[in-house]
């Protein structure tokens, strides 16, 4: 299966081509410290189960009847927490001086049903090579934890739809009107017929990336995404073509119409009101030096940029600042979870609401329905989307995919997926792009996953 990078956006990027279909089936014995399946007690402990199945920090807590951001999972999970851990941990390095993986250095599961913790695991590492890249030594690499946190790359495109939605419950942004409507700077041949709705749904006709090297300033760069030429041939509205520009101009409209920038208007509208710490742009500026070398998982060590950790993978967004709408959140599972679960709730978590129940209906609607779609890289992929989420894809999905399922993928490893059927949330938190991303394709293991959580709930 061909392995491309969507996400780094920079003109004259080819595809990958490595084939590494199944992602592997190496035994992982040694991989993850200690040999353990890792969860979080009631108060965020992390806890081991050793090979004797007792575990080595006392349990607390009982199940939860809501998830609670950055809480860590209930002493009491589901029984196929360890088919999940198993499964996670067959896709490590093979031993601890293995080089090249197949799958991923570690990873973060959490799966809620109901809104009950289920599974919170955590395997492998987080930090395993360094710039070149090289594999550290033992003692200078960082164990996974439940409460790692991750860069999601274009998972972001939620919380952008979401940003943006809120001001059409506010009345500030119309979906059906033009993009040029909010941004005049949103110039082009045919580009006046591109209205907002198509930016979420991707079928506005605009590329996958935009050129912004070379410029002498952010605002020159923001200037030249909004100049972006619409693909040769594109019709607004007729097909879907997955555009991060698209998503990029939808964070400008949330930057005009709030006043703010990305990053100040994610705080002040989402991450703050659902209370959400471990979310948020440029994770450096907001975890202390003691957090960033505990918990922030590394992505590339081989890049122009050296090994990247606490900083955005994508090359566009990272020219940009950190701050764009298609990429540069990073967030722990729990709280990737909790953004899940208030989407499951019609807008609403543990009480307060922050999308229009209505709003929630019409975002997780198919708004491509018989459309065609073009994507060389994902040939498997259909139009389904709904506003800056993807419906029913099996590619990713696995078995838990249908007409209602939704969520999103990120190049750099990460997953939602939301089930309503099943009232279930997964958020599926790999590093694959460490240390290399071509190495490893990381649609299997998701679908291998959704595989099994559709057998283990039903």
């Amino acid at each position: 299966m061909p392995v491309a990078r969507r996400t780094l956006l920079g003109v004259g990027l080819a595809a990958a081509t490595s084939a590494l279909a199944g992602c592997g089936g190496e035994s992982a014995g040694g991989a993850d410290p200690g040999g353990a399946v890792t969860a979080t007690d009631a108060a965020g402990n992390r806890v081991g189960f050793g090979a004797a199945g007792k575990p080595t920090t006392p349990l607390a807590g009982t199940p939860s009847t809501s998830p609670t951001a950055g809480a860590g999972a209930p002493g009491n999970q589901a029984r196929y927490a360890a088919d999940v851990t198993a499964l996670l941990r067959r896709h490590l390095p093979a031993s601890a001086q293995t080089v090249t993986h197949h799958g991923f250095p570690g990873a973060v599961a959490v799966v809620l049903v109901d809104g009950r913790t289920t599974v919170h695991t955590a395997v492998g590492e987080a930090l395993r090579y360094a710039a070149g890249p090289k594999l550290l030594a033992a003692k200078s690499r960082v164990a996974m934890r439940p409460d790692s946190i991750f860069d999601l790359a274009s998972v972001t495109k939620v919380y952008t739809a979401i940003l943006l939605l809120q001001q059409v419950d506010k009345g500030r942004v119309d979906l059906g009107a033009p993009v040029r409507d909010y941004l005049p700077g949103f110039t082009g041949t045919g580009k006046d017929r591109v209205t907002v709705e198509m930016l979420l749904t991707h079928t506005g006709g605009l590329p996958v990336g935009a050129k912004v090297t070379g410029l002498p300033d952010n605002a020159a760069r923001w200037n030249a995404v909004l100049a972006t030429p619409l693909v040769a041939g594109a019709v607004p509205g007729d097909t879907f073509r997955y555009s991060s520009v698209g998503l990029m101009v939808a964070g400008k409209i949330v930057e005009k119409v709030t006043g703010k920038r990305l990053d100040q208007a994610l705080k002040a509208n989402l991450t703050g009101p659902l209370g959400l710490r471990d979310t948020g742009f440029n994770p450096m500026t907001w975890l202390s030096a003691t957090e960033r070398a505990a918990r922030m998982v590394a992505t590339d060590a081989r890049s122009s940029r050296g090994l990247l950790r606490g900083t955005v993978h994508d090359d566009v967004a990272n020219n940009l600042g950190g701050v764009a709408g298609h990429a540069g959140v990073f967030a722990s599972a729990s709280d990737l979870a909790a953004v899940g679960q208030m989407l499951l709730d019609g807008g609403t978590y543990q009480g307060r609401r922050v999308l229009a129940a209505g709003t929630v209906r019409r975002m997780l609607t198919n708004h491509n329905a018989g459309k065609p779609a073009v994507d060389p890289e994902r040939p498997q992929r259909t139009a389904a989307h709904g506003l800056g989420v993807v419906l029913d894809q099996p590619w990713f999905m696995g078995r838990l995919a249908s007409s209602r399922t939704f969520g999103h993928t990120g190049f750099a490893g990460p997953s939602l997926l939301v089930d309503p059927g099943r009232r279930l949330v997964l958020a599926l938190l790999t590093n694959r792009a460490h240390p290399n991303w071509s190495w490893a394709n990381p649609d299997p293991v998701r679908a291998a996953v959704g595989d099994l959580l559709a057998a283990a709930v039903r």
